[in-house]
């Protein structure tokens, strides 16, 4: 295995000492290397190794994102300083059939090489660019509660819905029976959670003072 155990002192070292001119397992862009390693680790490296420390630090940054790095997953062993020497191994093995190689054709190679990870690079970058901010919502039912049977439940209805604010929006609703004729209000909203709070709302529709007695939340769900 190229690195050893990631778990224990010998690998982490190991992985530091390859991170010492380094800025990813792989190439010069974030790749399913990073996130292979990355994922073999049990905790963050120690202040010591200071290569390894900065890695981790930077890669944990992408968060979820990093399931989405360009490259194919291997297996743990074809990282690292293990996967550097069977590379070399097989060079050399190439050069002893390959009577007829030149300098020139290793530097179209590294040109091509540069020139496809750039065009990854540029790729990964666009799409995090169009990635979308996700808003945080969430799914309210509120059992709106009136005074008596006597209370003008479309009116009552009327008055919450009037409640308006940027990231609330008033859905489906239904009277409930209670008891003795009594029905409550049975209302669905959808919030933005940054902005709209259940206080918000039970304040702003317990102000219809002479139609509403309480309000309570039935269920509350993330969206």
């Amino acid at each position: 295995m190229g690195f050893g155990d990631l778990k224990s002192r010998s690998g982490l070292e190991a992985l530091n000492k390859y991170l010492e001119d380094k800025s990813y397992i792989e190439g010069n862009v974030p790749s399913q290397g990073d996130n292979v390693v990355f994922q073999a680790l049990s905790a963050c490296p120690s202040a010591d190794l200071a290569h390894a420390l900065r890695w981790y630090n930077h890669i944990a940054s992408f968060g979820a994102e990093r399931a989405s790095f360009p490259g194919s997953k291997k297996d743990l062993g074809s990282y690292g300083s293990a996967a550097v020497t069977n590379g070399s191994a097989k060079k050399n093995d190439d050069d002893d059939f390959d009577l007829f190689g030149s300098d020139s054709e290793e530097e179209e190679d590294d040109e091509e090489t540069k020139k496809r990870k750039e065009e990854e690079l540029r790729k990964y970058h666009e799409k995090k660019a169009k990635k979308k901010q996700v808003i945080a919502k969430s799914s309210i039912l509120l059992d709106v509660k009136p005074w008596d049977d006597e209370t003008d439940m479309k009116e009552l209805e009327r008055l919450v819905r009037s409640v308006e604010a940027d990231g609330l929006l008033w859905g489906a609703s239904k009277l409930v029976p209670l008891a003795y004729g009594i029905k409550k209000l049975q209302i669905n909203c959808v919030v933005e959670d940054d902005k709209i709070s259940t206080d918000f709302l039970e304040e702003e529709i317990t102000k219809f003072e002479d139609f509403v007695q309480s309000v309570d939340i039935a269920a509350f769900n993330k969206i």
